[in-house]
């Protein structure tokens, strides 16, 4: 009876036991997450609650809320800079999101033109931020497992720092996802000079994903969108080599202006007509069709996140990040 027990034993341990071990190293091996779904619950929130706080107009339930200042820049980390980027890229993105804030809290204390009762609110026209519960309904809760945990602790090892330029408060720390090896400086875009806000180099950025990109369409459709916007311009696919020509550059290499039958059309502008990622563009005629090529995504102004990314990448801190990108300033606690 003792032999056969032992052989019982035998078979159940080399039936289900090692089959549930390999299973699991398996999928350690493929870099499965082995926190479940429930898991998430057991995730400890920083409390940043208890900080300074904040008054933000939410767009989605069109009402003014009061939170707390770290719990805000936590949720406009989350939503403007992807998580799986290098953790001082994000902290750099907390530095500049923090400073936006408060240079919004003290020059909109009444609130702003366009939402009265806060100086900020939950859009892009601001910054965009998402509390925790809409960021599960967003990337799910998997997302939350995979990095909550590191944006709070991104948050928690920033907590209170800023940027200031010769002893006063950033008031325009500007940022965007791609700047095609070159950022711009202020007044080359909105025509307002900031000493901090000067074009600088920025490589490491060739893997972002719209750091080259193309429009296409007919020339017929090119010359219909130009004519609904200046229907005097005197354009056809006889003329149209002659007649469409770059009238300025920035000194980083972007569309300033473009000439349209002797017109002059803001690079702006042009990028809005045509839906195009940036002022960064070449217009190709080919045949019947019209292919324009652009480099970076946004206005380039302030700090490329992919070019932040790209620099923690290769060992630089979320300081030196920020110090390259806004130039002259240093990183303090308010």
């Amino acid at each position: 009876m003792k032999k056969i027990g032992i052989y019982v034993l035998f078979i159940l341990f080399a039936t289900i036991i090692i089959p549930s071990i390999l299973v699991q190293v398996y999928k350690s091996e493929k870099g499965e997450s082995n926190m479940s779904k429930a898991d998430i619950s057991t995730i400890q929130d920083i409390n940043f609650k208890d900080t300074k706080k904040i008054k933000i107009y939410n767009t989605k339930t069109k009402k003014t809320e009061e939170i707390g200042l770290e719990e805000y820049i936590l949720g406009v980390v989350a939503s403007e800079m992807p998580a799986a980027f290098h953790e001082e890229a994000l902290k750099a993105q907390a530095v500049a999101a923090r400073t936006y804030a408060l240079s919004r809290a003290e020059k909109f204390k009444e609130g702003h033109p366009d939402h009265k009762d806060a100086p900020l609110c939950t859009d892009v026209h601001c910054q965009a931020w998402k509390s925790k519960e809409e960021l599960i309904q967003t990337h799910g809760e998997q997302w939350i497992a995979d990095y909550w945990e590191k944006l709070q602790n991104v948050i928690e090892g920033t907590k209170g720092q800023i940027l200031t330029y010769e002893g006063n408060l950033v008031s325009e720390p500007l940022f965007h996802s791609t700047s095609g090896g070159k950022t711009e400086s202020s007044e080359a875009v909105f025509a307002v000079s900031h000493p901090y806000l000067k074009s600088v180099d920025s490589p490491l950025e060739e893997n972002a994903p719209k750091f080259k990109d193309s429009v296409s369409m007919t020339v017929d459709e090119f010359i219909k969108t130009i004519k609904q916007k200046y229907p005097g311009a005197n354009i056809d696919k006889n003329n149209l080599k002659d007649k469409i020509k770059v009238g300025e550059k920035t000194d980083a290499g972007r569309i300033k202006k473009v000439v349209v039958d002797n017109q002059f059309i803001e690079g702006s502008e042009f990028r809005q007509m045509f839906n195009l990622n940036s002022t960064n563009f070449k217009i190709k005629l080919a045949g019947d069709n019209i292919n324009i090529e652009t480099i970076g995504y946004g206005h380039g102004v302030g700090m490329s996140q992919w070019g932040a990314n790209g620099m923690a990448k290769e060992g630089k801190t979320y300081k030196e990040i920020l110090t390259h990108y806004y130039t002259g300033t240093v990183v303090e606690n308010f």
